[in-house]
């Protein structure tokens, strides 16, 4: 099969509006959490979120373009944007027959949903209904935005797995170039959740931290108090190209996707197995497909979402894999971003990139004391650590019991 290449990233985060920015904030351990502004959260139990800052959708959306769109979109061709440029790739000269998109997100446009049915429950009954709500809401419309706007005639669709969506558009678009069925692929996905509907949703479902007093620390993973996670939102995208086809247009690689595993836990509507059976096939299946083994990981951007239960089990099946108290390096940047959902999987693939150009892990901020039995674990807790990194993994773990893990490798210094 042919190898397959990261040529550009880009980002839209709660820490960070470009991928080079995002990455600066995860290495300084900035937390992007705060009040929430896009609602009156007075009388939710959470009333805090990792918003977007200074973002304006018109500096790459026409404002007559931007309407038909949800944020969720919005974020979508932004991140895209960057990442094209940061490509350095020429549509003009490339075969856009062979040029595909492949997009994660895990709720589409909830933002339009919540206002169109709004609307319609406060009026009198009669159906006054936007002609752009159904395309705004539906969770494929951003890939098939992104296709438009580059006129891309490859692979098309969006994969929703929940908060594993983007890390299952990646594997896909892995799997669909190294099978040659296509030169290059725009993938990533894009979430745009903070709303009443998201917040007051998963407060219900006692998912969220109520830690309102201190937003910027509410994100705590594998801490003894953790009390769920912080909402985010944003976009990361990612240019995957078949090595060769790279090479022959002179792009930067900026790393290698080595492997690719999905699995299911088969549990529970919304928690993760006690044991971790899940996350541990999902880990083993990457390694397996990489051709890689435990102890060629350097990095684990672990899934780490500050829920009390899926902290646990995430290194239940860590410790089941790599041995007891792994030496291999580990941290949740969800301490820093919130978490983006459906859009996770795509900044955390930019982060561990980071990690393999810069012999850097990012670290897990707000952590004070580690749940006892994982306190001998490499958390890299409080500051970035710098440390040869060759091969980094990233977990996310979806509602459902839905599992997708990633492994990069870094690309040698001719960028091979």
């Amino acid at each position: 099969m042919k190898r397959v290449v990261v040529t550009g990233t880009g980002a839209l985060t709660p820490i960070g509006n470009s991928a080079a920015d995002f990455w600066k904030s995860l290495v300084k351990g900035v937390s992007g959490a705060a009040s929430i502004t896009k609602f009156d959260a007075s009388r939710f139990k959470t009333r805090f979120a990792c918003e977007l800052k200074d973002f304006d959708p018109l500096q790459v959306i026409p404002k007559s373009e931007a309407r038909k769109y949800d944020l969720f979109t919005q974020y979508a061709l932004i991140s895209v944007a960057e990442a094209v440029e940061h490509a350095g790739i020429d549509f003009d000269t490339l075969n856009r027959n062979r040029i595909g998109v492949i997009w994660g997100s895990g709720n589409g446009g909830i933002q339009t949903f919540q206002e169109q049915v709004s609307e319609f429950a406060r009026g009198d009954g009669t159906p006054r209904f936007n002609p752009f709500f159904i395309p705004k809401m539906i969770a494929d419309i951003a890939s098939g935005v992104i296709s438009i706007r580059y006129n891309l005639r490859g692979i098309n669709f969006t994969t929703v797995s929940a908060c594993a969506s983007s890390n299952s558009a990646i594997i896909d678009a892995f799997n669909y170039i190294r099978w040659g069925k296509a030169d290059m692929i725009i993938t990533g996905g894009s979430e745009a959740p903070i709303n009443e509907t998201s917040i007051g949703g998963f407060n219900a479902a006692r998912a969220l931290s109520t830690n309102n007093e201190d937003p910027a620390g509410a994100s705590r993973p594998f801490d003894v108090g953790r009390d769920g996670f912080v909402m985010g939102e944003g976009a990361g995208a990612l240019i995957l190209e078949e090595y060769e086809h790279a090479r022959k247009r002179n792009a930067t690689i900026l790393a290698e996707v080595a492997g690719g595993g999905m699995a299911a836990d088969a549990y529970h509507l919304t928690g993760t197995h006690p044991e971790g059976e899940g996350a541990y096939l999902g880990m083993m299946a990457a390694l397996e497909d990489a051709g890689l083994q435990p102890t060629d990981i350097d990095y684990i951007n672990a899934h780490a979402t500050s829920t009390l239960v899926g902290d646990n089990t995430e290194l239940t099946a860590i410790e089941r894999l790599f041995g007891e108290r792994p030496a291999v390096h580990i941290s949740g940047t969800k301490s820093m971003t919130g978490h983006l959902l459906g859009a996770a999987g795509a900044i955390e693939a930019i982060a561990c990139i980071g990690a393999l150009q810069e012999d850097t892990i990012p670290p897990t901020i707000n952590t004070r004391e580690v749940t006892p039995e994982f306190a001998g674990f490499n958390l890299t807790l409080g500051s970035a650590v710098q440390t040869p990194v060759r091969c980094a993994m990233s977990n996310t773990f979806g509602f459902g019991g839905h599992i997708a893990t990633t492994i990069f490798k870094k690309a040698d210094r001719n960028g091979k």
